[in-house]
């Protein structure tokens, strides 16, 4: 889930997909309207991507607390309201994230991770994190051809800077020269 394009600006509802950015500025849309407007260094802004959850051990990044809403909804709708009340806000996070700071993890926090989700999921924005996506990859996969191919041996990576110092320092163009192991 690629959260790094999509912002929330403090003092406007909702969040907004950045289209391109310049020195002084970025270009965001609206996931709500399609409105694009200029986002300037003196509006406060964060990705998606930067924006965590208080925990009682250490926080967890927003994207994972997405995913597990996505797999408690089945990805659908949340099953809850924004705009609920305080109570029942907590409880369902609660279902979500039994393990969040309940002094630090405010009600309106709350809110806005349900209303983030749901737009979210309105514009398919929502995917499996990448570590999840990475597991399921490197899962074998037992197939009769897999079995026929031996496994092809690395080809051994030359030290091309220590060559180049050497060849030089033979033709006498270079003296002096050190080389330097990684």
């Amino acid at each position: 889930m690629d959260l790094s394009k999509i912002l929330t600006i403090t003092g406007k509802g909702g969040l907004y997909k950045i289209i391109s950015s310049s020195q002084s500025s970025l270009i965001a849309e609206s996931l709500e309207d399609g409105k694009r407007f200029p986002v300037f260094a003196t509006n406060r802004s964060s990705t998606l991507e930067d924006i965590s959850i208080f925990t009682v051990d250490e926080d967890i990044p927003l994207k994972d607390v997405l995913w597990k809403m996505y797999e408690t909804e089945e990805g659908k709708k949340s099953s809850i309201d924004h705009k609920a009340d305080d109570e029942s806000l907590k409880e369902y996070f609660e279902k979500i994230v039994p393990e969040y700071d309940r002094e630090r993890v405010y009600p309106s926090d709350i809110k806005k991770v349900v209303k983030w989700y749901d737009i979210l999921l309105k514009h398919d924005l929502i995917t499996k994190p990448e570590k999840e996506e990475k597991e399921e990859k490197d899962q074998p996969t037992t197939t009769t051809q897999d079995k026929t191919k031996s496994p092809k041996k690395p080809k051994p990576i030359k030290d091309t800077a220590k060559q180049a110092d050497s060849t030089a320092a033979q033709k006498g163009k270079v003296k002096n020269v050190k080389t330097k192991k990684i």
